[in-house]
């Protein structure tokens, strides 16, 4: 039986507003022109970038920080005395002919991340995944290949912070490192470091992987790793997934047929062959002659780190988990709150307005622990719906989102709680709702306005309800009969009939007594 031995390598790009020795901007407004960083070829460049004799490099204070932060966010301790190395390769798209990074000493080292693994192909529920180190080093520049084989380098990216992620090989499926990936970027995003879109090249992931042998009894202390298969640049979590799914497959078919893979090399991912492809033997820590990079001087990095650990805000993990007691949601909905941290602070404001209305309703005075617990479900329940199916779902056909919302956490409360008291049923509060999409209006005032309102005239609704059970004699008498799940039909036929003012509910309540 082979075992897989996955291990991840994850570039995150850094969302500062310089590059990573030199004052030139990082991220230009997208909405200027083209260009991977937003801006035209070669416009976002300097002497220091661009690798000109006697340039200084300078250390971006912004990036140590946010890889300080994203180090403590993954469990890392810090190194408190850190410096930069330069790792010499030639390539076009690196001007210098080396790239400024971190080898012996990087910031941060020795982490975990445990992620909840959920689907098919999962091996183990939760997967605890070791952090080797995390280091800070510039990114290369972009190389544009174009018409009749000439390529073109794009400098824009050249000395854009990147920190460097190296997992320990821990991962037994693919699955694990879509989930590990997806959890790495909701911590990016939830600390502000980086955006992580991977389509967009801010966050890139090479995979690394090995097959071995388990010993009948199952077990692997004590045996020697194979020599690895790099994966490079994958962009996508699918991509992840497939390359490793397939190099399972590939790799289990040479140990099949007695020729294993003898030495390390990189291939790359081609998604429309759905294969991985050989590119090269891979290169050793010694190609790259690390030394220390003599314009920089070592970094102590105590005041700094003392800061960031200050002002680590509470991760995903931890506010899906009270996301679960504190709101009584289920775990998937908290999951899908929290995937998105706008999406969450939304619903954790519409909670505390919907909490101080709990607490001040005189029905609650008094009312014992269960009763409590029971509203405070229903609620819950109420709020995720409404916000998960609902609310996203009316931003999807207009294409905004959150971040873009008029519908305030206030107004949004107001709006749960019409529903909730039945002043407004489900199908009127939903209009209601798509109205607050477009005008930003208060809910009580676009139910007044349109006169949407539940029917609150108990006589008025008793008269409908005769009504119709004059008008289906027949459907009454087969309900009389035993067809009890023609009650709601009936219901439908009611509030039908008061054009959607009448309250399901309450309607039940009364035809179930008209009924006997």
């Amino acid at each position: 039986m082979f075992e897989p031995v996955i291990g991840l390598e994850i570039h995150l790009q850094l969302k500062t507003k310089t590059k990573m020795f030199c004052s030139c901007p990082a991220h230009a407004d997208p909405s200027t022109s083209s260009g991977l960083s937003g801006a035209a070829p070669n416009t976002n460049v300097c002497p220091i970038c661009l690798g000109q004799p006697g340039t200084l490099p300078v250390p971006n204070a912004e990036a140590i920080r946010a890889g300080i932060r994203m180090g403590l966010a993954l469990g890392c301790k810090v190194n408190v005395s850190s410096k930069f190395d330069r790792k010499n390769y030639f390539y076009p798209d690196l001007p210098k002919g080396y790239q400024i990074s971190q080898y012996d000493l990087p910031i941060v080292s020795g982490g975990m991340l445990a992620v909840e693994v959920i689907g098919k192909g999962a091996v183990r529920p939760i997967a605890r995944i070791g952090i080797t180190r995390a280091h800070l080093e510039e990114d290369a520049a972009k190389n544009l290949h174009g018409e009749e084989g000439k390529t073109f380098v794009d400098f824009n990216r050249a000395g854009v912070p990147l920190l460097e992620m190296v997992t320990e090989p821990d991962f037994a499926s693919p699955l694990e490192a879509k989930v590990f990936l997806h959890e790495l970027r909701l911590i990016a995003r939830t600390l502000g470091v980086s955006d992580a879109d991977m389509e967009k090249g801010q966050m890139r992931c090479d995979a690394n992987i090995s097959l071995r042998k388990r010993r009948e009894d199952g077990s692997v202390e004590g045996l020697m790793f194979n020599p690895k298969t790099e994966i490079k640049n994958l962009n996508s979590f699918r991509h992840v997934e497939r390359a490793l799914a397939f190099e399972i497959d590939r790799q289990t078919r040479m140990w099949e047929q007695d020729t294993p893979p003898a030495v390390s090399t990189t291939r790359g991912w081609n998604d429309a062959k759905g294969i991985t492809e050989e590119q090269r033997i891979k290169e050793s820590e010694g190609d790259y002659r690390f030394f220390p990079e003599p314009d920089i001087p070592p970094l102590d990095l105590t005041m700094i780190a003392e800061e960031c650990a200050r002002s680590l805000p509470e991760l995903p993990a931890a506010k899906r988990a009270r996301f679960v007691t504190e709101y009584c949601l289920k775990k998937d909905d908290a999951r899908q709150l929290v995937d998105d941290p706008a999406l969450a602070a939304f619903a954790e404001n519409v909670f505390s307005e919907l909490h101080a209305w709990l607490d001040a309703l005189p029905a609650n005075e008094g009312a014992s622990e269960e009763l409590q617990a029971q509203e405070k479900s229903r609620i819950g329940r109420l709020v995720s719906t409404w916000i998960l199916t609902k609310l996203l779902g009316l931003m999807s056909e207009r294409s905004i989102d959150i971040r873009t919302c008029k519908v305030d956490a206030e107004n949004f409360a107001e709006l749960i709680v019409l529903v909730a008291t039945s002043k407004l049923n489900a199908a009127r509060a939903l209009e209601v709702l798509a109205i607050m999409l477009e005008s930003g209006a208060d809910p009580s005032h676009v139910m007044e306005d349109r006169k949407l309102g539940a029917m609150e005239d108990t006589e008025a609704l008793a008269d409908a309800i005769d009504r119709i059970m004059v008008q289906h004699v027949a459907e009454v008498a087969r309900y009389k009969a035993g067809e009890t799940q023609l009650l709601g039909f009936l219901i439908g036929q009611v509030v039908r009939a008061t054009e959607g003012a009448a309250d399901a509910k309450t309607v039940k309540n009364l035809l179930s007594v008209k009924l006997g």
